[in-house]
């Protein structure tokens, strides 16, 4: 795993969240494409993945598929709003930096999104921690928190 190989990765997480978004938009099948975008970017079907999401309060942690869908999605848990739904127009990353080694690497940095039917935009700071199964990159470690304005 190189730079460019995470890049690419961040660049279509950031697309794969836009997407579902824009099937929920077109009230086209959003859940199916949710679950694809975990399935292509998370490790939940390989091993077990440590998620902590952006805007939780309650239940802090979402460390299986179920829960980490319905955070993306507005599913079972009360406090989820549908991160992916919101839906965003533009989502950018900056100062970005890496940590490259053999099997594992890790990339932190600040995602600028621009939401789609507001103004202004949302920063939050983001670490992944990444893994290759069967020659994909997948997220072992997510952790993203809110930065204040």
């Amino acid at each position: 795993m190189n730079n460019n190989d995470v890049m690419k990765f961040l660049n279509s997480w950031k697309n794969g969240v836009i997407n579902i978004g824009n099937k929920f938009l077109e009230d086209s099948n959003y859940v199916d494409e949710a679950e694809l975008f975990l399935d292509q970017h998370y490790a939940f079907n390989q091993t077990k993945v440590l998620f902590k999401p952006t805007f939780t309060k309650e239940i802090i942690f979402r460390n299986d598929k179920q829960s980490a869908l319905s955070y993306f999605i507005n599913g079972d848990i009360d406090e989820d709003n549908g991160f992916a739904i919101k839906p965003w127009k533009s989502i950018d990353a900056l100062d970005v930096h890496f940590m490259l080694e053999d099997k594992i690497s890790v990339v932190m940095g600040v995602l600028k999104l621009k939401p789609l039917h507001e103004s202004g935009d949302t920063k939050i700071a983001f670490t992944f921690v990444l893994d290759t199964f069967d020659g994909d990159i997948k997220i072992k470690v997510h952790h993203s928190s809110p930065i204040s304005n």
